[in-house]
């Protein structure tokens, strides 16, 4: 049965779908880059709100829904899949020994493609009753400089910047939107990140302000002075959606979606309470408010994703095409148990309410789910963007107390080897990074010199310059390619 607005009485039959009228849902807010994550994420907390007992009768409370907007070219799929089911889709929930738990999701009510109409996009973003926009744009979308944390401004953004009221990207809209707010006297809305970048509402703050600022300077200076940008944090584990969980889908549950997500049952969202324009009652169902989202935003980088780049070149040259196959592998949860232990912990505050060693426990039956098959190629792309928000903290935190990194060398030296392009096999690797053809040109210069991997100070700063660094992962690097990763990881705590 095709997944559509007059199948759901049938479909409800199978799998639950949205409780409440949809009819009564007004978009307030506008999500950009809507993407597997936010389906499972933010659109899911929404869901539930509007699904929860009286909650169409509190204030607003059906004023929240989402208006889904796509401004890359790539996002014409999106557009297709959502549109033809009336922005409905199904969310898979899959845990290890249980059946999967499908239920449809209502609370995206439109999507809007910017290239098909970008001034209907402006029109949304410019309602008094839009308050909220979020963005998940990858942590690559804030044109920053991973050693400095500054803007950079390249060609593209100077091109679009030249045509400001003729917007083609996410920070391109948002500008012109807030422009236009403040030239008819609307109150702005609040700019909440949902990207997995540290302090990402500040980060998406400096961002706007810079890009705003290179076309009108004190449209910038009010932006940095008017919009609230919370922080946030976000956790749950969200694949690829394949050919075959859209046949099971099918065939278990008789549900013909075109675009199913599908996750594990973890989610956590921690969000800073800056919201002056108002917000949904997300603490209904499950959602943190907090005043402060630094301790479980460092704690979920530099455990949970940190440790996927611990694991993911590594598995990746030693055979593996999953998470939850590694984690099978004692070797390689030896390895990761201790990184995680031994040079990532060290790093961390208190976390109010959260017990980090049953978190760190909790994080190994996570990546070991094998009902999500998340890929290890998945988790090594774009690590241009992710390593030096994921693990290098943790490497230079340690380096500045004189503490051992030798676990972190060994990981960005496994990243290097990934770099190559060809694995222990000798079979091509396709490394997807915006960065790609320069990180190969100097991970193949190792053996003139071992170091030229690190040379790029926008991504490892004075790293190469640390000898407490570079010597284990000059030696990681070679055994890496003399005995290759399994052996590595076996032998790499005894060597400590």
């Amino acid at each position: 049965m095709r997944l559509s607005p007059e199948n759901l009485p049938a479909i409800a039959a199978r799998i639950p779908v949205p409780r409440y009228d949809r009819s009564e849902l007004r978009a307030g807010i506008v999500h950009l880059g809507v993407g597997g994550f936010h389906r499972a994420h933010q659109a899911m907390y929404l869901d539930a709100l509007f699904g929860e007992p009286d909650a169409f009768g509190e204030p607003d409370a059906g004023r929240f829904a989402i208006l889904g907007v796509g401004v890359r070219a790539e996002d014409v799929s999106m557009r297709d899949a959502l549109r033809a089911q009336s922005t409905l889709y199904t969310l898979v929930e899959k845990e290890a020994d249980r059946p999967p738990r499908p239920r449809v999701i209502g609370s995206m009510i439109d999507y809007l493609f910017a290239p098909d109409d970008p001034e209907a996009v402006l029109a949304a973003l410019t309602d008094p009753a839009v308050r909220i926009v979020s963005l998940t744009i990858t942590e690559g979308g804030y044109h920053v400089n991973q050693s400095t944390g500054e803007f950079e401004a390249d060609a593209a953004v100077l091109a679009e910047v030249r045509h400001g009221e003729q917007p083609t990207s996410a920070f391109g809209f948002l500008t012109e939107a807030l422009a236009r707010r403040r030239t008819a006297g609307t109150e702005p809305f609040t700019v909440m990140s949902c990207d997995n970048l540290p302090q990402n509402g500040r980060v998406a703050q400096r961002t706007l302000s810079a890009f705003a600022g290179l076309r009108d300077a004190e449209l910038g200076e009010w932006i940095d002075r008017e919009v609230s940008f919370p922080n946030s944090m976000v956790d749950r584990i969200t694949p690829v959606t394949s050919r075959l969980d859209r046949r099971r889908l099918l065939e278990e549950f008789g549900v013909e979606d075109s675009w199913p997500v599908v996750c594990e049952p973890f989610c956590q969202w921690v969000v800073e309470d800056r919201f002056p324009s108002g917000r949904p009652a997300l603490e209904r169902v499950g959602v943190q408010f907090v005043d402060d989202v630094e301790p479980y935003e460092l704690m979920k980088l530099r455990l949970l994703n940190a440790g996927h780049q611990a694991l993911c070149y590594l598995g990746y040259l030693a055979g593996y095409r999953f998470t939850h196959e590694v984690c099978r592998d004692p070797s390689f949860v030896r390895f990761l148990s201790a990184y995680m232990e031994e040079e990532a912990t060290p790093t961390l505050g208190p976390v109010p309410g959260v017990d980090l060693p049953a978190y760190k426990r909790q994080l190994i039956e996570r990546f070991s789910n094998p009902e999500i098959s998340d890929t290890l190629a998945r988790l090594c792309a774009d690590s241009s963007d992710r390593i030096p928000k994921f693990l290098l903290p943790v490497t230079l935190a340690r380096l500045a107390e004189g503490k051992d990194v030798r676990r972190s060398a060994l990981v960005v030296a496994s990243w290097a080897r990934y770099a190559e392009g060809v694995d222990e096999q000798g079979q091509p690797i396709d490394v997807v990074d915006r960065r790609r053809t320069d990180l190969a040109d100097r991970a193949a210069r190792r053996l003139a010199d071992p170091l030229a991997f690190l040379k790029d100070e926008t991504l490892f700063g004075d790293l190469r310059h640390q000898p407490a660094f570079t010597e284990p992962y000059v030696r990681a690097l070679d055994s890496l390619h003399s005995i290759g990763a399994r052996a590595t990881v076996e032998q790499w705590e005894d060597r400590l």
